[in-house]
């Protein structure tokens, strides 16, 4: 969870051009990167538009609340645990990344990784407020 969240604060803040991840963001990445039918048909980029691809998987995105809810606990273990292994920071209310680029991960930890990426630059292009809203959850 903390390899997810730390991965996708890191492409936020590369796709942002330095902007931070909000902290709340790490409780929707976690079940769109961790939910393996949604994280099959997320886009390959992000060109798609977060909405159009909402509106193409009205599905999925109806189990959003379930999900989040259901994967609270373990986002925020992972927070701590990222916090304590210097993997994420804390700056003013925004994560930051310390993990780097660089990583071979194989199998489904590679999937997730990449999901988590995708997720990070993905994000970054709407206001957190936008992203809760068409996903159906609140912070």
């Amino acid at each position: 969870m903390a390899a997810v969240t730390a991965t996708a604060a890191r492409d936020y803040e590369r796709a942002s051009s330095g902007a931070l991840m909000p902290w709340p963001m790490a409780f929707v990445v976690a079940p769109l990167v961790l939910h393996r039918p949604t994280r099959r048909v997320l886009p390959i980029s992000t060109r798609t538009h977060l909405a159009n691809w909402v509106a193409a998987h009205p599905v999925l995105v109806a189990g959003m609340g379930a999900r989040c809810t259901s994967l609270a606990s373990p986002v925020r273990e992972g927070l701590r645990f990222g916090l304590r292994h210097q993997m994420l920071t804390i700056e003013h209310g925004f994560l930051k990344s310390s993990i780097p680029a660089k990583s071979h991960p194989r199998g489904e930890l590679a999937d997730l990784i990449k999901a988590a990426s995708l997720m990070g630059r993905w994000t970054s292009k709407s206001e957190p407020s936008t992203v809760f809203a068409l996903l159906g959850v609140r912070p």
